[in-house]
């Protein structure tokens, strides 16, 4: 039986992409901390896979310059992503950490899922409500100070930048399978317009 909660944008029904493309790490191969130097490898052949589909027109400098922007802001995301849901992983489950990234004409959708300590829920949690609720611009201010003044590891600031900058929808869904152990999973849905 599986339990689920959802947190701002993010959008169950979706409809199908005919284009996709899935990325799953295995905890069990090797350590997610080893392959956290990877994460800019994966992240720049998601951003090189998604530009083969918008054809670049070599007499047009804009056409150039839109997929350069795409390339790059998809480069940077996929990062981010990957590197919070390594980061954040619950390194005591066997789920395997996903990254897929959906089509469409006017946009594309990012899923990255991976599993959380029950510890870290309810603190992610509060953040999420406080991401969704507040002047973006305010609460990226708050985190760039509250960083210069600590060692604080979980800013969010990978957050707030996607949303801020690249004018990002995100939204989260929990979901808790019942068994022995309990494991429970983050879905982040990243939807950028291109």
């Amino acid at each position: 039986m599986t339990t689920t909660q959802v947190f701002g944008n993010f959008n169950d029904a979706l409809s199908p992409s005919q284009e996709f493309l899935l990325i799953s790490f295995s905890p069990s191969s090797i350590s997610l901390k080893q392959r956290w130097r990877n994460n800019g490898l994966s992240a720049d052949f998601i951003a090189d896979y998604l530009t083969t589909f918008f054809p670049k027109n070599e007499d047009t400098t804009t056409t150039s310059n839109k997929q350069a922007e795409i390339k790059s802001a998809v480069s940077y995301i996929a990062n981010e992503l990957l590197e919070n849901a390594m980061k954040f992983n619950d390194e005591a489950s066997q789920q395997p950490i996903s990254i897929a990234l959906h089509l469409y004409s006017d946009h594309v959708v990012f899923l990255v899922t991976n599993s959380i300590p029950p510890q870290g829920v309810k603190k992610f949690q509060a953040f999420i409500e406080e991401l969704t609720s507040s002047d973006l611009e305010e609460l990226y201010i708050r985190q760039l100070e509250k960083n210069a003044t600590d060692e604080y590891e979980e800013s969010g600031l990978g957050l707030l930048t996607m949303m801020n900058d690249y004018l990002a929808k995100i939204g989260w869904k929990f979901a808790t399978v019942t068994g022995e152990p309990e494991v429970i999973t983050v879905t982040t849905m990243l939807q950028l317009t291109v």
